[in-house]
């Protein structure tokens, strides 16, 4: 099952320039899994080094934030869209 994963201006020297790839997975966690596989250069961007979610991004799965759900272990299915944005900090 392929999900579409769009990629802010930061990550994309990682992907080759792209904005948007498809990976497959039943998880954001195996979708990054994919992601991280096929451009070794995400890994430690989307995850840290015990394994959660990157605090420097932000993940929505449609519009929700996975924080609120169940963070890499959000259930993805076909079609779905996976959105990752830069944590922004004010000041």
């Amino acid at each position: 099952m392929a999900v579409d994963v769009r990629l802010p201006t930061l990550l994309r020297a990682s992907t080759e320039g792209a904005s948007s790839v498809a990976a497959d997975g039943a998880t954001v966690g195996e979708v990054f899994g994919a992601l991280t596989d096929r451009f070794p250069g995400l890994k430690g961007q989307l995850v840290d080094d015990q394994g959660g979610l990157h605090k420097f991004v932000n993940v929505y799965v449609n519009d929700d934030d996975i924080r609120y759900l169940s963070q890499l272990d959000t259930l993805v299915v076909d079609g779905d869209v996976i959105s990752i944005l830069p944590a922004v900090a004010g000041g």
